[in-house]
């Protein structure tokens, strides 16, 4: 009988009908782990959860609280009151389980309702992802919650068999598919919109028609050198476009909350740079020339966006200048041309016209907007005049229209971080401070942010969040509001410590768990060391720094496209360390023993040592002008050198007598020559190599139609004087060498190298054919 007894409680064990206090304990302790998580739960919910059983795992359920709780309270109530009666359900259990040997002797129907109990918990704890999104269910919609709470901190328990950066990797994860879980159409932030187009398109000067400020002349050589960014607030978006609200599909109902734009570089030599402002580019406003139509630059910046697949609307500039044109920004731009004078409307239609064709040049089809039937398939343009202020607020409408109804999805906002340095900034009243583009996500005084520095990447605290008063430029000095904290996407300006040697262009990481640190940090040396290892460097060359990274890339594209190599970057202030690395030209070439600093400090104690070892450091602001400013030097250095090396160079040249022009037959030669091959010059040793390589000499004069020349090239007939440079018996023509020999310039492996380093420009391919041929005739290694 015992023995029976004994196995019916065995088999109750297994099917887990009756809990033994380990899984009474156990229960316990996930019913306080879901009151903590403050989700709200009726008693007959809560009597459906239990935790899992010890036979199964010993893992730890993972629950996420990323929402603020409103109904916190009543909930916890609720869960609390549930516990209670479970509690008081089991303590009367054990008072009637006292006369009897085991807790297994309950009631067949309390242990049924244990058991389920039990089965459903455990159900939670293996299929944590599924029960994740069934609490959900059960909070309050809140986007601005995940401030309270990111993730569960038992995550970096989960799984203790992994290494640290395994579980910031998965928990990473983990939180990317909460924050894409709570996306919502509802629920938008402002778009960040890039202008991009040639150099003088007029970018800038629309963005400032557009803030009515004048950046532009604040900008070096009037040319945009960084990224800046424009926070625009709904009140000015509402004020610019009252007289054009019908082209809003919701008439008067704006969802956006403003504008982030970016004001990108437009030429060529910042394409790197432009590359990063796209990437966080949700919609382009390409500024093309209505009067040069598409320029290289222009077409470079639409392979950009049509390759990164973004939207844009172009933005057809300088109407004012079409024949007759009469301004008037306080209507719809359709209207405007429509009371221009026939000419005008003629002008407008060719030069639009000539646009479109350009367009399907690239095979892209555009029209202008008011025409556009169908946005998806022809891309909008829309005529405007930055400095009349003619179709801003067509282009703002459209603009607004776009992001309201193709483009909602990609602007819903979600807590994740993704945010970049724009640029690092020092100035008396803020110190060292860094700009920010925040496109989602949120920024709180006292995160702990991780950033590229230049000797690495560098982990400090926000101090403090300065935001430019509207439609101010972060690059603009002026007034800025403090603020606790941000929300994407804003354009924002970081106070903390530690920046000076902080690094424009990479991402910037927020560290909310200590584990997060030392994986953001491998995160940006990783995408730096892939940067920078992507640029070749030659041996012989000049040693470049920049203020950012965009700024770098850009500056050595056009050194690369000037034919300008460089064997050593970096970015940041020039320090001695930098004058030491680009000293080792010295010994290769000395005209690339130089430092070209672009818009960075120069360290006192690095220009004096670079005064003191012969380094020649160039600076400035714009970026054409540095290069200029090191081409000057070049032509300098190269002038030197040709004037102390003239008279070791030799030019080939291959001379054939003209028999009718022989005015003198000894030393000093006068005759006619035709030049067959080369160029003959003045100083120029001749030989004639069929008669045992006779010397006749040097050229010290040439003449055509009795006008003195320096040089004579192939074809030419021209009458020269060969002066003997020996005291030796003169040869004499007609005895020595007749019309038959051809004479030649006396090339030697001193004049052939001299040639090749300071007269390269000088020579032409078929001369260097010819210095080829006369190596072999005299031997030359």
């Amino acid at each position: 009988m015992k023995q029976q007894e004994k196995q019916i409680i065995q088999q109750k064990r297994q099917e887990s009908l009756n809990p033994t206090r380990k899984q009474r304990n156990k229960c316990q302790h996930t019913l306080s782990q879901i009151g903590a998580t403050s989700i709200e739960t009726s008693t007959h919910h809560v009597s459906q959860l239990a935790t899992s059983n010890i036979g199964k795992s010993n893992k730890k359920g993972i629950l996420y609280d990323d929402r603020r709780k409103i109904n916190k309270t009543s909930s916890n109530t609720s869960i609390q009151s549930v516990a209670v009666s479970i509690e008081s359900k089991n303590n009367v259990s054990v008072e009637k389980s006292n006369n009897a040997t085991d807790y297994w002797e309950l009631n067949s129907e309390e242990a049924k309702v244990n058991s389920e109990i039990i089965q459903n918990l455990t159900k939670i704890e293996d299929n944590n992802n599924d029960h994740v999104i069934q609490a959900d269910t059960h909070l309050t919609t809140n986007h601005e919650s995940s401030e309270t709470k990111l993730i569960d901190n038992d995550e970096y328990e989960h799984n203790q068999s992994l290494s640290s950066m395994e579980r910031v990797r998965h928990h990473l994860e983990r939180y990317h598919q909460l924050c894409e879980s709570h996306r919502s159409v509802e629920v938008l932030r402002a778009p960040v919109i890039c202008v991009l187009g040639h150099v003088d398109a007029g970018k800038t000067k629309t963005l400032d028609n557009l803030r009515q400020t004048h950046v532009q002349d604040h900008e070096a050589g009037g040319i945009t050198q960084q990224i800046g960014a424009t926070n625009v607030p709904l009140e000015t978006i509402y004020k610019r476009t009252k007289v054009c609200r019908k082209m809003i599909s919701r008439e008067g109902d704006f969802v956006v909350p403003g504008l982030l734009i970016i004001d990108t570089p437009g030429h060529e030599t910042f394409k790197n740079l432009r590359s990063r402002g796209s990437s966080l580019c949700d919609l382009a406003i390409l500024v093309v020339d209505i009067m040069h139509g598409l320029a290289p630059q222009t077409i470079e910046s639409i392979q950009l966006l049509t390759k990164r697949q973004t939207p844009f609307i172009i933005a057809l500039n300088k109407i004012d200048l079409l024949y007759d044109w009469k301004s008037n920004n306080e209507e719809n731009i359709e209207l405007v041309i429509q009371k221009q004078s026939q000419i005008t409307k003629n002008h407008f239609e060719k030069r639009c016209n000539d646009i479109i064709c350009q367009f399907a040049e690239q095979y892209l089809n555009v029209a202008l907007y008011y025409k556009n039937s169908d946005p998806n398939e022809f891309y909008s343009m829309v005529p405007i005049s930055a400095i009349s202020g003619d179709g801003m607020s067509s282009l703002i409408a459209l603009i607004i229209e776009k992001c309201q109804t193709a483009l909602t999805k990609r602007l819903t906002y979600t807590d994740e971080l993704q945010a970049a340095v724009m640029e690092v900034k020092s100035n008396d009243s803020h110190g060292t401070t860094i700009d920010i583009i925040l496109v989602n996500g949120f920024l709180s005084v006292g995160d702990k942010i991780i950033i590229a520095g230049q000797e690495g990447p560098i982990v400090t605290q926000i101090r403090k969040i300065l935001i430019p008063e509207s439609n101010q430029e972060l690059r603009v000095t002026n007034q800025y509001q403090t603020n606790e904290k941000v929300k994407g996407a804003r354009g924002i300006k970081i106070l903390a410590t530690d920046l000076e040697k902080s690094m424009a262009g990479l991402p910037l990481f927020v560290a909310r768990q200590t584990d997060e640190i030392d994986y953001f940090k491998n995160e940006i040396e990783t995408i730096l060391k892939t940067t920078l290892n992507s640029i070749q460097l030659k041996e012989k060359g000049v040693y470049v720094q920049a203020s950012t990274l965009g700024s770098l890339e850009g500056f050595l594209q056009l050194l690369k496209t000037s034919n300008i190599p460089y064997a050593g970057i970096n970015i940041g202030p020039v320090h001695r360390k930098d004058v030491i690395r680009a000293s080792v030209q010295l010994e290769k070439d000395v005209q690339f023993a130089t430092i070209l600093a672009f818009d960075v400090k120069i360290e006192k104690d690095a220009q004096e040592y670079a005064n003191a070892i012969g380094v020649k450091i160039f600076r400035h602001d714009e970026i054409y002008r540095l290069r200029d400013m090191f081409i000057s030097y070049q032509e300098q250095i190269k002038r030197h050198n040709q004037e102390q090396h003239r008279h070791l160079a030799i030019f080939p040249c291959k001379l054939k007598i003209l028999p009718q022009y022989v005015f003198n037959k000894r030393d000093p030669i006068v005759c006619g020559v035709l030049v067959e091959d080369g160029c003959i010059k003045l100083g120029t040793p001749i030989c004639v190599p069929s008669k045992d390589c006779i010397n006749l000499g040097k050229v010290v004069s040439i003449e055509m139609n009795h006008q003195s020349l320096d040089t004579a090239r192939k074809g030419s007939e021209v009458c020269i004087k060969i002066a003997s440079t020996t005291s030796e018996t003169s040869t004499m023509y007609g005895r020595h060498f007749d019309k038959d020999d051809i004479l030649m310039s006396k090339i030697s492996r001193e004049s052939i190298d001299v040639l090749k380093a300071y007269f390269r420009e000088e020579m032409k391919s078929k001369d260097w054919e010819l210095i080829i041929e006369l190596k072999k005739i005299f031997n030359i290694i």
